[in-house]
Order: structure tokens, then sequence, then C-alpha cells
């Protein structure tokens, strides 16, 4: 099993830009892709990206690419997600967790998911 912590959310306006980070630990982090998904009030967990365990393969939800950049760094054991030119549409809570079996993109395929934090963007 591995602890997932997320931190960096909170409140911006609209065009700015947050990073949140993640920390993993319990496993061979540098084995695991992970991912980040967020959910908004009355909706359903949205996937938001994912990376390959060496970071080198990344995969994003349409309405994020050119606007999010999913990196990691394996000597902490650490990703983070920098999110630029923010809209409003992007509140939710993000979630952090470890890609298990399945679809990428599919909630249900990951495990280890962290406690969330919140990022709330202003118009």
């Amino acid at each position: 099993q591995v602890h997932v912590v997320e931190s960096g959310g909170g409140l911006v306006q609209a065009g700015g830009s947050l990073r949140l980070s993640c920390a993993a630990r319990g496993r061979a982090f540098s084995s695991l892709w992970m991912g980040w998904f967020r959910q908004a009030p009355g909706k359903e967990r949205e996937f938001v990206a994912t990376i390959s365990g060496n970071g080198i393969t990344t995969y994003y939800e349409d309405s994020v690419k050119g606007q999010f950049t999913f990196s990691r760094d394996n000597y902490k054991d650490m990703v983070y997600l920098q999110m630029n030119s923010q809209k409003p549409e992007d509140t939710a809570v993000y979630y952090c967790a470890t890609l298990g079996s399945g679809t990428y993109y599919r909630w249900e395929s990951y495990h280890d998911w962290g406690q969330g934090t919140q990022v709330t963007v202003s118009s």
C-alpha cells in the first residue's frame, strides 16, 4: 500500500496559477503510474492526467491539455500538477492516486487515494 498526501491547493483568481504536490510513500515509487483526478460539487470524479513511472509518458483530459503539466521527481517520491491560466470551472477537490490495472482515465483503476486538496478559482 502507498500513503498519498496532496498539498498546494488554495484560492486563485481566474488566469492565475497553482502547483499541486503529491507525496507517495510505501512502495517503489518509480515503478508507479500516478494520476490526478478532480471532483466538483455535485459532479462525478473526473480524470485530469496520468504519468508513467519514469515520467516520460503523460496523458491529459482534453480540457486541460496545454493548460496543466504533470511531472514527477522520483528522487523525492513526489508528483506535481502545474495548473496555469486557471478558469472557474477548474474549481474542485483534486486527488492524487496510484494506477493499478485497468484504463488510465477511469477512477476505478486507481488505488491509494489521498484526502484531496481544494482548488477554488474565482472569476
